[in-house]
């Protein structure tokens, strides 16, 4: 990073988030979690959040491939299983995806593989339900800023510690509580379809796209001290434009005002509110 390297505390950011979890889960009446366990350095870091939040045998991963994901996922996934001594189901998504295109041959590569997202967090809804688990999400603030992911499907969950986390940050934060290497260094990837990488997709790196967010959001800078920062004016316009039409992926659904009290307009009281008045 030119301007700045984004580098935060990472001991009290560890220390924040394991809080964070405990309580979020807690407060409900809730004492267990379940999370997607993809292999990358975004689910691996919840998942340690996770353990040091609530112990081991609280929580459960669920690895759910694709009949083309890299082997080379489940192998990374595993690693963090061993490391933490927690449980692991491998729930493949394979048949449900199959069964869904059966009718759908043309499908696009787009559209599958927002439904190997939501069949995933189908699978972890169902397990919520089975157990009585609340489901942990590992959507990165960078993704989630750029709209890149999927609606009710990665982007789905009960309680997520790394949305406020930019990905540049959470490779600092995987270092700092010791993630092995292979997971942190990899290209990441969702795992969508054969050899797909985050960066190719996007067309430029996180790191790029990090400093520029930064500058965005966090400084709120506008355009011409941004480009005097030698950011390109195409690169600043796509950012842009990416950030501000998937706003709507940031919220919940609109509702059309017809009374006195509507939700989400002026009928908003705290998450952990439990009184009518």
């Amino acid at each position: 990073m030119q301007r700045n390297d984004l580098h935060l505390n990472y001991g009290l950011v560890e220390s924040i988030l394991i809080a964070f979890i405990r309580n979020e889960i807690r407060k409900f009446g809730f004492s267990s979690v379940v999370l997607g366990l993809s292999g990358g350095i975004d689910s691996a870091v919840v998942c340690e959040l996770a353990v040091r939040a609530l112990g081991p045998e609280h929580v459960l991963v669920l690895m759910m491939p694709y009949r083309t994901s890299s082997g080379e996922s489940l192998d990374h996934a595993q690693l963090m299983v061993d490391r933490l001594g927690i449980e692991a189901e491998v729930m493949p998504v394979t048949g449900v995806v199959e069964a869904f295109f059966t009718d759908r041959e043309d499908a696009s590569r787009l559209r599958r593989g927002n439904v190997m997202a939501r069949a995933r967090m189908l699978c972890l809804y169902d397990v919520s339900a089975r157990d009585g688990r609340l489901v942990l999400g590992t959507s990165n603030k960078t993704e989630l800023m750029l709209g890149y992911g999927t609606m009710f499907g990665d982007m789905a969950s009960a309680v997520n510690p790394i949305g406020d986390l930019y990905k540049s940050q959470l490779r600092g934060l995987a270092w700092h509580l010791g993630i092995p290497a292979p997971l942190i260094e990899k290209s990441p990837s969702a795992d969508l379809w054969e050899g797909q990488s985050d960066e190719e997709d996007l067309g430029f790196s996180y790191e790029s796209v990090d400093r520029l967010l930064y500058m965005m959001l966090e400084e709120r800078m506008d355009r011409d001290a941004i480009l005097a920062e030698g950011i390109d004016p195409a690169f600043y316009q796509r950012v842009r434009g990416m950030v501000v039409k998937s706003q709507y992926k940031r919220m919940m659904p609109v509702i059309a005002k017809l009374s006195s009290r509507t939700p989400g307009i002026d009928f908003r009281y705290a998450r952990d509110w439990q009184e009518i008045r």
